[in-house]
């Protein structure tokens, strides 16, 4: 007989988070914040909610949506003014955290630089630190009506351009674990990629024109939403560029159009009002509480304490280094603080190549959890 228990799952989530979000929301939080609580609830401590494979999809389709939504408010124009910075706010946001994370698992375990295999490790743990989860800060800034500025802009473009560093970065430490993996391949894998997207940017401008002429919006946000999955699906699956990197590119050359505003609006009901919170819930449920002692709790801490602060320090000088005044920098730097899923999907990577085992991914959830809930809090204080 066909199991229907996701029924319920699906509904004590969209419960869950609908009722703390709205607390959250009453005490000035970010509702994204009471999304990640809600998930810890009934999840990890309640246990009414198990983390399927069949809600990880939905939260894949959620956080894609999000994207695509962020890539749609995106003013291209100001993105084509401003690429060069997107670029060296996230080279420092990805350098600085990427020695920090290294050196904290070096010094912390003793590593012996003639152990290539613990060598490693700290080096991955750094990789890992590299990551940026823009998706909730997203969130955070379109509840304040703060993503079509500088700010929110920056944080966008670089979070998509620190995607990229992290995956040469990270193929290149994957490559040092299994010889037959060349970085060159990747690196022409990814210009072929931008090539691609450059010449479907010309299709779909076309097309849309074409639709818009004939005021055949009716159809528009189907034919929108397939396309971001078919080019979501073959980033990840053909080019090892990630979902959401493909997603947030399609919606922005979408953004050039009037017709971005019905897609949008179409889009917004399943969007934010189910696929969403499950993404944002699916965080809180992917925590193993019971798997953390006292000297992981330690590193925990003091990784915690490298992964926020150098993500600050690097994404902050690198829009120090484009004129943004110090405010903006640090509102930058915060805004790249969350690693959320991004940090997982590395995690797990490195699990299932070796790299890392299950001490070390208990760290790396308590980060995730912490840097999620906090970034859009201090975010949120900040631009006020």
């Amino acid at each position: 007989m066909l199991d229907h228990s996701y029924l319920l799952s699906i509904a004590i989530i969209l419960l869950s988070t609908k009722f703390l979000s709205g607390v959250t929301a009453k005490i000035n939080l970010p509702q994204v914040v009471g999304a990640l609580l809600a998930g810890i609830l009934i999840g990890p401590i309640l246990g009414l909610v198990d983390d399927t494979t069949f809600l990880d999809r939905i939260a894949e389709l959620g956080v894609i949506i999000l994207m695509f939504m962020a890539g749609l408010d995106t003013d291209i124009v100001q993105m084509k003014k401003q690429g060069v910075s997107y670029l060296l706010i996230a080279a420092f946001g990805v350098l600085i955290p990427l020695i920090g994370g290294t050196l904290t698992y070096y010094f912390y375990y003793d590593v012996n630089l003639g152990n290539s295999t613990e060598l490693l490790k700290a080096i991955f743990i750094g990789v890992i630190l590299t990551a940026t989860s823009v998706s909730i800060t997203v969130e955070a800034l379109r509840e304040m009506g703060k993503l079509s500025s500088n700010v929110g802009h920056a944080i966008v473009g670089a979070a998509i351009v620190d995607d990229i560093i992290g995956i040469i970065i990270l193929t290149a430490i994957t490559a040092m674990k299994d010889q037959s993996i060349h970085i060159g391949v990747v690196i022409g894998k990814i210009l072929i990629y931008f090539l691609a997207m450059f010449i479907l940017s010309s299709i779909i401008i076309r097309t849309a024109k074409y639709m818009d002429a004939r005021s055949e919006r009716r159809r528009i946000s189907i034919y929108a939403f397939a396309l971001v999955l078919i080019v979501s699906y073959i980033s990840e699956a053909y080019v090892g560029i990630a979902d959401i990197t493909g997603a947030y590119l399609t919606g922005m050359i979408l953004s050039q159009f009037s017709i971005k505003k019905d897609i949008a609006r179409k889009m917004n009901v399943p969007g934010y009002l189910f696929f969403s919170p499950i993404f944002f819930a699916s965080i809180g449920l992917q925590t193993e509480i019971s798997s953390i002692d006292i000297p992981i709790l330690i590193f925990s801490a003091i990784l915690l304490i490298v992964a926020i602060s150098t993500k600050i320090i690097g994404a902050g000088i690198g829009a120090l280094l484009c004129r943004y005044n110090i405010h903006d920098a640090f509102n930058v730097g915060i805004g790249m603080v969350s690693r959320g899923e991004v940090a997982l999907i590395v995690a797990k990577k490195g699990y299932t190549l070796g790299l890392i085992d299950n001490s070390m991914f208990s760290p790396i959830v308590i980060i995730v959890l912490v840097t999620t809930v906090l970034a859009p809090i201090i975010l949120k204080k900040s631009l006020k």
